[in-house]
Parts: structure tokens; sequence; C-alpha cells
């Protein structure tokens, strides 16, 4: 790298931007008291933390679903965004593209199954899955991967857990553990 490169996954800034869009995904799981109830989908989020606005490589539009951005156009708000990441997060589906100076694109997406672009079949093998991964987070731990991306964040709409995604690794949380003793990295 260049002396002028930014490592995102340390810079301060950014660090605090995945902090936020955790914290709210961990408000949300909390907030929701139905996740032992059969048959109910809980509320559902699924963010990536990109450091290129050229996302159209590895990501297609989800339909008509949409975050806010007329009343919610970056991560860094605060009482906006809390609200927005509770009505997405019940009303609309797909991937959230949240940029590294924390603006958040209108259009929500999918994200193509990793090793769809040739320059990404060596990537394939950094990524390893665990038993209590459903598709939203396979396709988080993928994307995290990408060299484009600095972390992807969920929340599992069937057991309230939040997961956070980096370079390949999980870090997750199950329902019953959010809200504890406040972590510092």
């Amino acid at each position: 790298m260049s002396g002028l490169a930014i490592e995102y996954g340390t810079h301060e800034r950014v660090r605090e931007i995945v902090d936020r869009l955790t914290y709210c995904a961990e408000h949300v799981s909390l907030a929701f008291d139905g996740w032992d109830e059969p048959h109910v989908k809980g509320p559902g989020l699924y963010f990536a933390v990109v450091a290129d606005r050229d996302y159209g490589d590895y990501a297609d539009p989800m339909g008509d679903n949409r975050w806010p951005r007329e009343s919610c156009p970056t991560a860094l708000a605060e009482d906006c965004f809390v609200e927005a990441v509770e009505s997405v997060s019940r009303q609309q589906d797909g991937g959230v593209v949240v940029a590294v100076d924390g603006e958040i694109e209108g259009q929500m997406v999918r994200f193509r199954d990793l090793g769809t672009r040739s320059e990404e079949t060596d990537l394939v093998d950094d990524v390893s899955y665990e038993p209590w991964m459903g598709s939203r987070h396979m396709s988080a731990i993928e994307t995290s991967v990408r060299p484009e991306v600095v972390a992807t964040v969920t929340l599992s709409e069937e057991t309230g857990r939040v997961s956070v995604f980096r370079d390949g690794d999980a870090e997750s949380m199950e329902r019953a553990d959010l809200g504890g003793q406040w972590r510092a990295e």
C-alpha cells in the first residue's frame, strides 16, 4: 500500500460507524418480544460498510426495498438513524450499503455469492461457515472478505442474534447475551 492509503478496518471514524450499526441491531433485537413464539419472523438487518462506491460489481438492486435517505442519509445521525433502522428491520428486505463516511445508499441490495467475479476465486478459501448461519449470515461472511468491504453486520430474523463479520471472521452474540456489560475493543 502507498503511504496515502487509509486502513479503513482500524480507522477510528469507520470503527464508530460499525459500532453504531452493531448497537442499533442489538437495540432492535432486544426491543422485539416475539422471538420465542412459533412461526413468528422477527426484525432482520444486513449492513455492509464499503470503501468503494462501485459495489454494483458484486451486488444487485433488491426490488423496491429502500433505505429512507430523505429522513436519514447517514449512519452518523443520532435519533433518526435508530428510527430508520427500526423501520427498515421490519418493513424492508435486503442489504443496506453504508459508505466509510457514514453515507447510506438509498437502494437496498442483494450481494452476489462470493466467486462470481474472476478475481474472487482465491477469496472463497477464506470463508468457513458455522452451523448457526442462515443464508443472510453466509452472504455476510462471504461479502466481508471482499477487499472493498470493511465489515458486515447482521440481525437474524429467526433468533435475534447479532453478528459482525470482518475478513471472513465472525463475532456473534446470541440474543440472550446482548445488553450485557459494555464491551470495548
